[in-house]
């Protein structure tokens, strides 16, 4: 019986909760149908205002000027004049004496050499007298440059030699006759009035018109 007795005293306990959620629920779902929630927390949570503030600068005073910085002087006092009569002492040092040695000045420059070319002396021969007939007959004519080296003494030192060619064999062969005959008879290139040896080219010409 007693077992009874708690176990209705626990459902009426347990249905009485159930239907206080039941309404709560139904109580919030009217509430948002109807309205009253935004209002209820339109008046829980005013709207949020804003406003503007300006910031005012505020004209701070200048700052005082620094200190003025003292400038200690200083006074000099010159120093007394104490003169002390020392004998001067007899030095028995060995001192050195250095002799500067100077090269002695450059001599002048010398004047620049002049030279006397090599020139004709007397009775200097002819080239037409050394043209071939032969060549005269068949009418060459050409010019031959020979080589020559004539000494201190107007003679040559070497024998000549044809350094270019006439065109002709006979005629090349009468230009060494001709430079070989000048022997002697050359006045001899001169520096500052030395005679000095000379090597030289020496043109050699065979003209038909010159006769």
């Amino acid at each position: 019986m007693s077992a009874y007795v708690q176990d209705t005293q626990f459902f009426t306990r347990r249905t009485a909760v159930l239907i206080a959620i039941i309404a709560l629920h139904v109580l919030i779902l009217y509430a948002l149908a109807t309205g009253l929630m935004q209002k209820a927390v339109r008046l829980a949570a005013p709207p949020i205002q804003t406003q503007i503030v300006r910031h005012v600068h505020k004209h701070l005073p200048p700052p005082p000027p620094p200190p003025p910085q003292l400038v200690q002087q200083r006074v000099r006092v010159p120093p007394p004049l104490i003169q002390i009569n020392v004998p001067a002492a007899q030095s028995h040092a060995i001192t050195v004496t250095k002799h500067v040695v100077r090269a002695p000045p450059a001599p002048p420059p010398a004047p620049p050499a002049v030279y006397t070319p090599l020139a004709r002396g007397r009775d200097f021969p002819n080239t037409q007298n050394y043209y071939p007939e032969s060549s005269m007959r068949l009418g060459e004519q050409g010019t031959a440059t020979v080589e020559i080296c004539v000494g201190a003494n107007g003679r040559l030192t070497s024998q000549p030699r044809v350094v270019r060619s006439s065109g002709s064999p006979r005629l090349d062969r009468a230009a060494l006759r001709y430079a070989r005959a000048t022997s002697g008879h050359w006045i001899p290139e001169k520096r500052n009035g030395v005679p000095i040896n000379y090597c030289g080219q020496l043109p050699i010409k065979f003209r038909l018109n010159d006769f």
